[in-house]
């Protein structure tokens, strides 16, 4: 598969420095001008999609464990925006986290049934 192409370290920096740019890019003040989709929750289903593939392909044994812990994660980030003086916390936030999660792992689900 794709991901075999590249060393398991690389894979987790891949994934980890995806993580630290998403925490930065959800805290930073509202007026930043920063990349969009030109929707919020799409930016959410997408960012949170892309951290769900990366988490599978650093740990391809720990499916479950990554998207638990990217649930979490942003519900953490949602508590944290809550804390900050430009940003609000929103539940469907989380929700198009968990959204852009399943679609993301749906997409991996076939794309693994296509190749075999």
């Amino acid at each position: 598969m794709f991901q075999d192409r590249f060393p398991p370290i690389l894979r987790r920096w891949a994934f980890w420095l995806c993580v630290l740019t998403v925490l930065a890019l959800a805290l930073l003040p509202g007026s930043t001008p920063m990349p969009s989709t030109g929707w919020d929750k799409s930016n959410h289903a997408l960012a949170f999609g892309v951290m769900a593939v990366l988490g599978r392909w650093a740990y391809p044994r720990s499916t479950a464990v990554v998207l638990l812990g990217l649930l979490a994660y942003g519900g953490l980030i949602e508590a944290l925006q809550a804390l900050t003086p430009d940003r609000s916390s929103e539940w469907s936030d989380w929700l198009a986290d968990g959204v852009g999660m399943a679609l993301a792992w749906l997409a991996m689900r076939l794309a693994a049934l296509w190749a075999s």
